[in-house]
C-alpha cells in the first residue's frame, strides 16, 4: 500500500496560498446542499463546525459532555504559540517552523509544519476578534512569555486558563451558528461505527448516552476531532472520559494509525499519590519560565526544601543544558527527572518527585508579579497538595499528556478513507516525535478555522451532495455491527471492574512503553497485553442494559479499544530501532543519555493497517524529505 501525502510543489513558503489558490471551489448555493458531521467540540471540533457552518454548510456536531465547553481542550493551561516577534527578540515564521521541526526530533513533515508556524499569526487575530482575553503588557499590547523548545518568547497566553479561554471564543463563535440553525448540536452523544459506503466516510452510527438509543446519522463528509489516547496508560492529565474509541473505529474500517509509539510524558505534573488515584493533575509548562528545577545532590536527602542548602542542591537542567536550562523540551525534561529519581536523588514520600522552585523569582520580581502570572495554578497546587507553593518548592513528576500519533492524514487532512477528515489531537501530522509546548492549541485552531474549510471544500467540489442515505444497506449492517458488539460485551459473568482492567493495562505500557523502553520490555508488554484481553473477555463483570443509561458499557467498549489500540502501540515501538523524542529506546543512547536517532533506516512516518482483529497489523511507510532543514543530532546545550 502506497501513501501519498499529497504535498503541493512550488517553494515552502508557496505551497499553502497556491495550493487553496489550484483547490475546486464550491459555490455558495451549492454548500448549503452538502451536510457533513463533525465529531468533537474541542478547540479543532469547535472551530471547524462554526467555520464550516459560516460557509454555509449544513453541519451535524456531536460530543460526549453535555455541553461542548466541557470538551479536554479547556484544561490547556499555559498558551498558544505564534510567531508576531512582538518581542522583537528574533522570532519569525521559519524560526516557529524550525523549532517544531527540532523539537519532534526530524519526524514531522516539513510542508505541514510550516504551513502551522504560517497560520499561527492569523489564530491570534482571530481570537483577539472573538475576545478572548490574552495578557496585556501595560502599554495594551499583548503580551508573551517563553516555552520549553525555544529561546524567544512567542506564547501568547491568558494567565494559566489559555483553553479555557480559547475554548469560550470557538465555543462562542459555534452557538451563534447553532442558534442560526447552521449547527445541529448532539450532546452526550458516542460515535460507535463508522459507516463506509462505496469505499468513502458516508456517515455515523451514534449512541445517545442517556438512553442507550442507536442513531443513523448520513453526511457528505465526516471530520473527526476526537482528541489522542494519553488515556491508555490510566493514569493521565487528561480528562477521565478521553478515549480511542473513535480513531480505532476508524482505524477498523481502513483508515491507519500512524506512529502510535510517539507518547508524550510531560515533567510537570502533581506526582501520584495514591494506588486508587483516577487521574493527574497537569502543572503548566510555563511555570518552567520563573521556577528553577532541582534535587539534592545527596541521595537519600530527606530534609525539607528550605534547610537545603544552596551548595547541596543539584539543578539538573541547568547543569546539562545551559543554552535552555529549564526551558528544555518536554521529553528532555522528564527523561532527566527520572534519571534523577531512579539515582535515588528524587523527593517527597514516594521518591518519584523533583522540586520546582520559585524562591528566587518571588526574591527577584516581588511575590505580587508571580501571583499575577500564575497565582490560579498556584491556587490548583495548594487545593490538590495542600502546600503552599509561594513559601515550598512544588513537587511535579512526569505523566503522560498528549498523543503526536494519530489517525494518517495527507496534506489535506484527510485520512486513507476518502471523506474522512481528521483534525487536532486525533491526527499525528504536526509534531513529530515530541510536541513543544503551547503548539496543541495552535494546531487544533489551525486546523479547525484556516484549513478544513479550504480542504473540506476541495473533496465535496467533486462528490454528488446528498449521495448517502440512512437507509442504506451500510447503515444496516453497521448498526448490526454494533448491536452485535454490544450483545457480547453484556454477558455478565466475571468479577473484574473496566476500572480495574484499564488501570492493570496503565501499568503495563507505563512501565514497558513509557519514558523509556528495551525490546525485552516490549515483548513482554505485548504478552501481558494478550493475557489481559482474555480477561476482559471471560471475567469482565457488567451491569445494566443497552437501552439505558449505562456508564459501564460505556467503559467497556472503551476499554476494550484501549486494549487493541495498546498492541498497535507497542508493534510501532518494537519496529522503531532507534531512540527519537518521547520514543526512547534504551538500547540506542548517546553517551550523554540522549535519543539517538538513526535517520538512515526510519526517517519516515510509520502507519500501521488493520488486518482482522487476530492478525498482525501491516507496517506501512511514507518516507520524509527534509530540504529546508539539516539533520542533526538535537542539542540543547
Amino acid at each position: 500500500m502506497a501513501l501519498d501525502a499529497k504535498i503541493p510543489d512550488g517553494p515552502l513558503e508557496e505551497k499553502w496560498d497556491r495550493h487553496r489558490f489550484e483547490m475546486k471551489l464550491v459555490n455558495p448555493a451549492n454548500k448549503r446542499k452538502y451536510s457533513v458531521i463533525v465529531l468533537g467540540t474541542g478547540l479543532a471540533g469547535a472551530s471547524a463546525s462554526a467555520t464550516l457552518a459560516e460557509l454555509g454548510y449544513r453541519v451535524k456536531t456531536f460530543c460526549l459532555q453535555d455541553s461542548p465547553r466541557r470538551a479536554h481542550s479547556i484544561a490547556a493551561q499555559g498558551g498558544i504559540n505564534a510567531a508576531k516577534n512582538y518581542q522583537n527578540d528574533g522570532d519569525s515564521v521559519r524560526r516557529l517552523f524550525y523549532d517544531t521541526i527540532k523539537g519532534g526530533d526530524f519526524r514531522s513533515r516539513e510542508a505541514n509544519v510550516y504551513r502551522l508556524a504560517q497560520l499561527s499569526c492569523n489564530i491570534i487575530d482571530q481570537c483577539v476578534a472573538q475576545g478572548v482575553p490574552f495578557a496585556r503588557e501595560y502599554g495594551g499590547h499583548l503580551a508573551n512569555r517563553s516555552f520549553g523548545g525555544a529561546q524567544v518568547s512567542r506564547t501568547f497566553y491568558a494567565r494559566g486558563q489559555t483553553g479555557q479561554q480559547l475554548l469560550l471564543g470557538a465555543y462562542g463563535a459555534l452557538s451563534r451558528q447553532v442558534a442560526a440553525g447552521g449547527v445541529t448540536l448532539f450532546t452526550r452523544r458516542e460515535m460507535v461505527e463508522l459507516v463506509v459506503e462505496d469505499g468513502r466516510a458516508a456517515g455515523i452510527i451514534a449512541r445517545n448516552l442517556v438512553t442507550g438509543e442507536l442513531e443513523r446519522h448520513a453526511a457528505d463528509a465526516v471530520v473527526m476531532a476526537t482528541g489522542g489516547y494519553g488515556n491508555v496508560y490510566y493514569l493521565s492529565t487528561n480528562a477521565m472520559s478521553c478515549n480511542v474509541s473513535a480513531a480505532m473505529i476508524a482505524y477498523r474500517k481502513g483508515a491507519l494509525f500512524a506512529n502510535p509509539c510517539f507518547t508524550q510524558i510531560h515533567p510537570t505534573c502533581i506526582p501520584v499519590h495514591g494506588t486508587w488515584q483516577s487521574k493527574l493533575t497537569l502543572m503548566s509548562e510555563s511555570l518552567r519560565n520563573d521556577g528553577r528545577v532541582w534535587v539534592p545532590k545527596k541521595t537519600g536527602d530527606t530534609r525539607e526544601p528550605r534547610l537545603i542548602p544552596e551548595a547541596d542542591r543539584d539543578y539538573y537542567l541547568e547543569r546539562k543544558y545551559p543554552a535552555f536550562g529549564n526551558l528544555v523540551p518536554r521529553d528532555v525534561a522528564s527523561r532527566n527527572a527520572k534519571e534523577q529519581c531512579d539515582a535515588g536523588r528524587g523527593v517527597g514520600e514516594t521518591g518519584y518527585a523533583v522540586y520546582l522552585d520559585f524562591r528566587d523569582a518571588i526574591e527577584r520580581d516581588g511575590e505580587e508579579i508571580i501571583r499575577r502570572k500564575y497565582g490560579n495554578l498556584f491556587s490548583m497546587y495548594q487545593r490538590i497538595t495542600d502546600e503552599d507553593p509561594y513559601g515550598t518548592p512544588m513537587r511535579i513528576y512526569p505523566a503522560s499528556h498528549y498523543a503526536m500519533g494519530g489517525l494518517w492524514v495527507d496534506y489535506n487532512l484527510m485520512s486513507t478513507i476518502p471523506g474522512l477528515f481528521v483534525l487536532g489531537e486525533a491526527n499525528f501530522s504536526d509534531h513529530g516525535a515530541n510536541r513543544l509546548g503551547a503548539s496543541a492549541l495552535m494546531q487544533g485552531l489551525a486546523d479547525g478555522y484556516f484549513i478544513i474549510p479550504y480542504t473540506l471544500g476541495g473533496y465535496l467540489a467533486d462528490r454528488p451532495f446528498g449521495a448517502h442515505k440512512e437507509s442504506s444497506d451500510a447503515f444496516t449492517e453497521a448498526e448490526a455491527a454494533v448491536k452485535a458488539r454490544i450483545e457480547r460485551l453484556l454477558v455478565p459473568t466475571g468479577r473484574r471492574t473496566c476500572d480495574d482492567i484499564h488501570r492493570e493495562l496503565g501499568r503495563i505500557v507505563w512501565e514497558h512503553c513509557g519514558m523509556s523502553r528495551t525490546n525485552e520490555g516490549l515483548e513482554e508488554a505485548l504478552s501481558q497485553v494478550e493475557a489481559l484481553e482474555a480477561v476482559f473477555r471471560q471475567d469482565l463483570a457488567m451491569v445494566g442494559t443497552a437501552d439505558s443509561f449505562n456508564q459501564n458499557l460505556e467503559k467497556a467498549m472503551r476499554v476494550s479499544d484501549f486494549l487493541s489500540f495498546s498492541r498497535v502501540m507497542i508493534a510501532d515501538a518494537r519496529a522503531r530501532q532507534e531512540s527519537c523524542g518521547s520514543h526512547y529506546n534504551q538500547a540506542f543512547q548517546t553517551e550523554d543519555h540522549e535519543a539517538l536517532r538513526d535517520d538512515a533506516h526510519f526517517t519516515h512516518v510509520a502507519a500501521w493497517r488493520h488486518r482482522g482483529e487476530d492478525e498482525e497489523p501491516e507496517r506501512v511507510v511514507e518516507e520524509l524529505s527534509f530540504e529546508h532543514v539539516t539533520l542533526s543530532q538535537r542539542s540543547y546545550k
